[in-house]
């Protein structure tokens, strides 16, 4: 089978209007949406984690330089407004931040830096703890070219010249560290659309490519070639697919070699009969003796029961294709049947010198069934056996029952079948014998009647010592 597969023709797989183009597009836009997202989340969560890290510091900052004022302004001994002066002046944080002196009127006086902004200094956050219960403000915002931290906190006894602290801290540090997470993010968001692309990209050939195949050797088979087959690489529901398009292609071969041998058989065996009532028709048309007439009308007679019993077969063979095949049940005794049938070939057995041989039993055997379809089987199985047997052989009959069937074994001393032949034989239009008249079909049809009867045909055969086919049909109930 395997020598039969040729390589797929080069096709675009991810053609505009392909699954696997649509498939592609589709995966990674929602996979790129969801980064999107993600990266949104991770931003923001960042962000609000390090900049409340640094808003928390900064306040804590603030809280203990108020704890320290307010211990100094109880201390009687001490010059309050130089002790307020001297924790801006030698704040010992300045690397960290700024810390600046605001007087009442909302001017910074001194900065732990040495440096004082401009009288328009832009300080919302000091107007937040003017108006804040707690006296605390707090201010996120940009400077200049970069994102500071400013908090305000109201001196709780206030000066002339300091009624407010402020503490100002740059975030470029935080942004940078916020700025390396992001980058980090967004190269493992890049690694995960590659690794989905590539994923998605080995998926969609698993996939579409086996598909492509199978769209290809399918319009093969719609133009009767028969000889390409699937590759079989897995076992997921691909795999399965291609398993079960390789077994619709060997079908389709049978159904294919069926016919032809259908065609070829049939013509042949029309042919033959056909021609032997032309002939003695035409002969008889020109003249006669009585003799030669009736030696016509017998040849005639013979040829025309042929073509009568190959009609009927192949019309069960087309009601079994079609599903119309039906049998009208009854309670009979198919030992009945089966002597009906023997009594047709008893003359013939003797003329051709072969002896039929049978046993009557003693016992009846009830069975559900159509007995004109079982006379059927019998009248083909013992047929066949006179057809293949030589004369001076024999045929032996015998009908045998036990507790749940009946079991009924026609054997010849006949030609026998070839053991290639013999698990054909029950097929379509299969003929293991081609010198022998006959369709091909009479065991195909028997083989089913059997079976529609919840029955067992079975076939044993040695060439050149004779064939056995055994019967078995289960009993009626009760």
């Amino acid at each position: 089978m395997d020598n039969n597969i040729k390589p797929l023709p080069n096709r675009r797989i991810f053609g505009r209007q392909s699954i696997s183009a649509r498939w592609m597009v589709n995966t990674l836009s929602v996979a790129g949406v969801l980064l999107v997202v993600a990266n949104i989340f991770i931003y923001y969560f960042t962000k609000k984690y390090y900049y409340g890290s640094a808003e928390s510091y900064v306040v804590s900052e603030a809280n203990a330089s108020q704890t320290i004022l307010a211990r100094l302004y109880e201390d009687l001994s001490t010059n309050y407004s130089s002790e307020v002066r001297n924790i801006v002046e030698s704040f010992n944080k300045k690397d960290q931040m700024e810390l600046m002196s605001i007087n009442k009127n909302g001017e910074v006086t001194l900065t732990s830096s040495g440096f004082s902004p401009d009288s328009d200094y832009y300080m919302p956050d000091y107007e937040k703890a003017l108006k804040s219960e707690n006296g605390l403000g707090v201010y996120l915002g940009r400077d200049g070219r970069e994102n500071i931290l400013a908090v305000t906190t109201i001196i709780a006894q206030p000066t002339g010249n300091y009624s407010a602290l402020r503490y100002v801290t740059s975030l470029e540090m935080v942004d940078n560290q916020i700025g390396t997470i992001m980058l980090a993010a967004l190269i493992v968001s890049a690694f995960i659309l590659l690794v989905v692309t590539l994923l998605g990209v080995y998926f969609v050939k698993s996939i579409c490519v086996p598909l492509g195949r199978i769209g290809s050797t399918a319009k093969k088979l719609a133009k009767g070639d028969f000889s390409e087959r699937i590759p079989v690489t897995s076992n997921d529901e691909i795999g399965q697919l291609s398993r079960a398009f390789n077994e619709m292609a060997d079908e389709l071969e049978n159904s294919e070699q069926i016919k032809n041998d259908f065609i070829s058989s049939v013509s042949h065996e029309l042919r033959t009969p056909l021609t032997a009532i032309k002939g003695w028709s035409e002969t008889l048309e020109s003249g006669y003796d009585p003799q030669t007439f009736r030696k016509g009308m017998k040849v005639i007679t013979g040829e025309t029961n042929r073509l009568e019993q190959m009609v009927e077969e192949l019309l069960d063979f087309s009601r079994i294709q079609s599903g119309h095949f039906t049998l009208q049940l009854t309670t009979i005794d198919v030992i009945a049947e089966l002597e009906d049938a023997l009594l047709i070939y008893n003359d013939k057995a003797k003329k051709e010198n072969i002896i039929l041989s049978y046993n009557e039993p003693e016992f009846m055997c009830a069975v559900v069934g159509d007995k004109n379809r079982l006379r059927q089987v019998f009248i083909n199985i013992i047929d066949n056996a006179l057809k293949y047997t030589e004369p001076g052989g024999s045929i032996e009959v015998i009908a045998e029952k036990n507790d749940s069937a009946v079991i009924i074994s026609v054997s010849d001393t006949g030609a026998g079948i070839a053991p290639e032949d013999l698990s054909k034989v029950k097929q379509k239009f299969y003929k293991a014998n081609k010198t022998k008249h006959g369709s091909g079909i009479g065991l195909a049809v028997a083989d089913e009647i059997i079976t529609m009867h919840g029955g067992l045909l079975d076939i044993e055969s040695e060439l050149g010592k004779g064939t056995k086919v055994t019967i078995t049909l289960p009993l009626k109930n009760g």
